[in-house]
């Protein structure tokens, strides 16, 4: 049935893909499978690049690299056979330019189409081969010396593959949906001043443009993500999920909270015990959090700092708001050894102040387990530290007042969720605090957390000696262990670091157990002792309990320690295969030594050749000890999914917007968030529905 497009009251893009032809129950299907079920899903189905065969490069310009078209006759053809099947075909044109095509797969009737004297076009990338430059498996077509073919008016698009569907019938079906395009009345939700202002073309025009890049498109500007079509398209996806997680803050903002604001009689008690000085910074942090947790709505506060900057303490403080209120405080941390630091330094505050700390992890089970569940059930226990043991169905709370969650995006969103409903109740839910030792960006932060208030610790305790970092190649392994072994004889302690516990043929890395029998053996006047993430919990915690007391002089360990317990005593740590690590982990990893007042080194080990990432990462490291300067780099060279822990944000599913590329538009975005919600909320909607579509943002976990 033809669309009437002078019928505002059909909406165009909630279209199903089966009204265009060719989409029967088949086709819809595998659309289906790409997440493509609507007309707007195509208009949306960007092209990841661009093939321009709007003109013929004569074959003696060709440059290894760039994508050309050519033209020209068939002079030679081979078929071989010495290692698998290969098929070259010589092609020259009038500049005397030779160009072989190669193909390793081919059938009988293809080769017989390439007759000495064909006619031929074809699209690839040269590159350097054994007789000049070669196209291996270009796209081509045979033409007839009568033929008239016609050059391309606009660039062709290269889209996301469809299982099932070949890129020709994508391109057809993306056409036919781009006929039903609507005008821009109908399709425009952004202001047009706005447009205006920032020099951006229309929804309708970007659209057609990344489809339909005419021949004088700026392709420099398409490849890296700054053409107007591209930028008019992330702003109002930035928008789009902006609004999302402003939706869903503004939905917990309708909970009321227990307002949590007495003298602080523990507060002054406990830093008065404390036997170090807050810093700067935790002071301006506690008072914000202090403030929130005054009010009758829920505070959802997330505190930043890198490995060592105090975030523990600040949580403690706020925990004794809720104390003296009367309410219960609940941490959660993602593993057993995390947990297990936090519930002995809490133990160390808080007890003396008469508060009742509890545990409840994994381990502890059976008649432990049942009293501590009574415990918290009553109220008796007012401070519960865990894992995610505290989020099973079995935890019940008396009165809970405070939720915090150590490395939150290390725990699934409906855990975190899980967490906050403990106290729910009375159409209340508790304050919740999220701390994490990755610095997050700023650019990150306004993107990714816009339904959070954000804080920085940024700001070391004083005593603190920055670590120096260098990078060795392991080929230099000897003089490492010398420089151990006189570490070792002179009282201090060291980490080796290793990425893989057992051997592995598929990757050049030392194992721990390797490693650790290495070392022993090369060492026989140190303690040398071995965790890893296989380890039984209790003997893991037993190791790291010795090591931490001084009974152990080298600890070799997987990347389990990367949070982990605070040795002061700890200077010296050698990373190994450090290439193989991100930047956000090698800087948690640095930040267990370097606890002390003693000089301290971090030894990045390589296995050359490095990539180019790879030395980026290692000279990154070497320059700086600022996690907010490594982080921004990190999101640089590795995007946002990884830093954040993809699955919970939805950020990978990003289809234009690149957070460290566009963040300049995150102001422009962030006010056009205000004015929508305030002067037209259907509007808002309408952004949220076409690029965040039903998907469940959880963001308020």
């Amino acid at each position: 049935m033809p669309v009437r497009r002078d019928t505002p009251s059909i909406d165009l893009s909630a279209e199903p893909l089966s009204r265009l032809p060719g989409v029967g129950p088949r086709v819809a299907e595998k659309l289906a499978v790409r997440g493509l079920l609507t007309m707007q899903d195509l208009w949306l189905h960007l092209p990841l690049r661009y093939e321009d065969r709007t003109a013929i490069t004569p074959i003696r310009l060709l440059q290894p690299g760039v994508p050309v078209q050519i033209e020209g006759r068939v002079e030679a053809v081979e078929r071989g056979f010495r290692y698998r099947p290969v098929l070259r075909v010589a092609v020259g044109d009038e500049s005397r330019g030779t160009l072989v095509l190669r193909f390793f797969h081919f059938r009988a009737a293809q080769v017989a189409q390439f007759a000495v004297g064909a006619r031929i076009r074809c699209y690839g990338t040269p590159k350097p081969g054994q007789h000049g430059l070669e196209i291996v498996h270009p796209s081509y077509r045979v033409l007839g010396d009568g033929d008239d073919a016609a050059l391309g008016e606009a660039l062709d698009p290269v889209y996301p593959a469809v299982e099932g569907l070949g890129p020709a019938s994508i391109r057809k079906l993306i056409g036919e949906a781009l006929e039903r395009l609507p005008d821009n009345d109908s399709l425009e939700l952004l202001p047009a001043t706005l447009l205006e202002g920032l020099g951006l073309p229309s929804l309708r025009n970007a659209l057609l443009t990344m489809h339909r890049p005419p021949r004088d498109a700026d392709v420099a500007a398409l490849a890296l993500g700054t053409h107007p079509a591209q930028r008019r398209l992330a702003i109002e996806e930035l928008l789009a999920h902006h609004l999302s997680l402003r939706r869903q803050r503004l939905a917990l903002q309708q909970h009321g909270a227990p307002v949590l604001k007495g003298k602080g009689a523990l507060v002054k008690a406990l830093v008065k015990a404390l036997p170090f000085t807050l810093t700067g910074a935790q002071q301006r942090v506690f008072k914000q959090i202090r403030e929130d947790i005054a009010k009758p709505s829920p505070m959802l506060r997330l505190v930043q700092g890198d490995v060592g900057s105090g975030k523990t303490v600040v949580a403690a403080l706020a925990g004794m708001l809720a104390v003296e209120a009367g309410k219960q405080v609940a941490l959660a941390a993602p593993t057993e050894l995390l947990a297990e630091q936090h519930l002995a330094n809490l133990r160390a505050w808080l007890e003396p102040l008469g508060v009742r700390v509890a545990w409840l992890a994994g381990k502890v089970t059976g008649k432990a387990r049942a009293t501590v569940l009574a415990q918290v059930a009553s109220g008796e226990a007012q401070v519960v530290v865990g894992t995610h043991a505290l989020m099973q169905e079995a935890v019940t709370f008396h009165d809970l007042g405070l939720a915090i969650v150590d490395e939150q995006h290390r725990f699934g969103v409906h855990q975190r969720l899980a967490l906050r409903d403990k106290g729910a109740g009375r159409n209340r839910v508790p304050h919740q605090l999220v701390m994490t030792a990755t610095p997050i960006p700023r650019t990150l932060a306004m993107a990714a957390y816009a339904d959070l208030d954000v804080s920085a610790i940024d700001e070391l305790p004083p005593g603190r000696t920055p670590v120096q970092t260098v990078a060795l190649s392991a080929e230099r392994r000897p003089e490492l262990v010398e420089r151990i072994r006189t570490a070792c004889a002179e009282g201090r302690q060291a980490y080796w670091v290793c990425t893989l516990i057992d051997d592995s043929d598929e990757v050049v890395a030392q194992a721990a157990q390797t490693t650790f029998e290495a070392l022993s053996a090369s060492l026989p006047d140190a303690r040398v002792a071995l965790v890893h993430g296989r380890m039984k919990a209790a003997d893991k915690q037993a190791t790291m309990r010795r090591f931490k007391e001084g009974e152990v002089d080298l600890l070799v360990a997987t990347t389990v320690i990367e949070v982990g317990v605070d040795v002061p005593n700890a200077s010296l740590m050698i990373i190994e295969n450090a290439e193989r690590l991100g930047l956000a982990q090698l800087h948690q990893l640095r930040g267990r030594v370097g606890r002390g007042a003693t000089a301290s080194t971090c030894v990045l080990m390589y296995q050359p050749p490095l990539s180019m990432m790879a030395k980026h990462r290692l000279a990154t490291m070497r320059q700086t000890n600022d996690g907010f300067v490594i982080a921004e780099k990190d999101l640089e060279l590795r995007g946002p999914g990884e830093l954040l822990g993809t699955r919970q944000t939805g950020l990978a599913a990003f289809r234009v917007a690149d957070l460290a590329r566009d963040a300049g538009l995150l102001p422009q975005v962030h006010a056009l968030a205000e004015r929508l919600l305030a002067d037209d909320p259907a509007a808002a909607d309408r952004v949220i529905h076409r690029w965040v579509g039903g998907a469940a943002r959880y963001a308020s976990a």
